[in-house]
């Protein structure tokens, strides 16, 4: 498989969050790495990173797991002519502050911002999926599970 989804978290903090969106990208079979660096404390680790995986010849997409002012995307998608995700470890004190860093960008930087974890791994994998025939269907695999299961749950609820 040529695609790849790289999950860069700003620290060892954001781990938790990043698990989640692997296990939902590695569910619809994307090869999925999980990385640390931060755009403040390690600025030229996270180019070097990010200028090993654009030179190599696969899709990639990047996912960005931070909290707090989030430069960490603005850093990956100013830097990397691939798709950038951002899911944004939200706090629960400062959580409309967490999500405006993520929002608001600088121009010329341009990255989603989504913030459930299954959902960020979905639009990775749909991503991909232009490139991806077998990707494409468990895309569309998924999208019927879910269409079964609503119609399910309201035939359930019509019947009370």
């Amino acid at each position: 498989m040529n695609e790849l989804i790289v999950i860069v978290m700003g620290s060892k903090a954001d781990e938790e969050l990043g698990l989640k969106v692997k296990e939902a990208a590695e569910a619809l079979g994307v090869q999925v790495e999980l990385r640390i660096a931060s755009a403040h404390k390690s600025t030229p680790y996270l180019l070097q990173m990010i200028d090993e995986y654009d030179s190599k010849n696969r899709k990639v997409v990047y996912i960005a797991v931070a909290g707090r002012s989030n430069a960490l995307v603005g850093v990956i998608d100013g830097n990397s002519s691939n798709p950038v995700i951002t899911c944004p470890n939200i706090s629960k004190e400062l959580h409309k502050i967490d999500i405006f860093s993520s929002l608001r960008m600088p121009s010329g930087i341009a990255p989603a911002v989504i913030l459930e974890p299954e959902s960020a791994a979905l639009m990775a994998v749909k991503i991909l999926a232009q490139y991806n025939d077998d990707l494409k269907k468990k895309v569309k695999d998924l999208q019927q599970k879910n269409l079964r299961k609503i119609s399910k749950d309201d035939e359930e609820l019509k019947r009370k």
